[in-house]
């Protein structure tokens, strides 16, 4: 097991990695929208998983990835009724065939992100 860690996207706030290395598998913890230079977030809940979203293809392009190789994703949303504006920056994200997903609206999100995205890589 290899763990990946990149300063393009933010450190990990507690005690976990920012992904984990398996060699055909690679798991990647949630990405809150914080900018890695500034240390900032957007407001925007579609900025803010413009943001997540990149922070995610960071630590891929770290592990020699891309997010073609995304196969699962998870959305975690503080409010449901952002699905549809959430879903518009995702769709530009990736491509056909799609990873599978799931999206849930949680209680709260670390620093009071309206959007947290994971996912999971198979390496080819």
């Amino acid at each position: 097991m290899k763990v990946i860690s990149t300063n393009k996207a933010p450190a990990a706030i507690g005690p976990y990695s920012q992904a984990l290395d398996l060699g055909n598998l690679v798991f990647v913890s949630g990405q809150i929208p914080v900018n890695p230079a500034a240390g900032t977030m957007p407001e925007d809940v579609q900025d803010q998983a413009r943001q997540s979203l990149a922070n995610l293809k960071a630590i891929l392009a770290e592990a020699g990835l891309s997010m073609t190789d995304v196969v699962k994703t998870v959305v975690f949303l503080a409010d449901l009724n952002d699905f549809a504006a959430v879903n518009e920056v995702y769709a530009q994200a990736f491509a056909e065939p799609f990873p599978a997903r799931s999206c849930v609206q949680v209680a709260g999100i670390p620093k009071g992100a309206k959007v947290e995205i994971e996912c999971i890589v198979v390496r080819k």
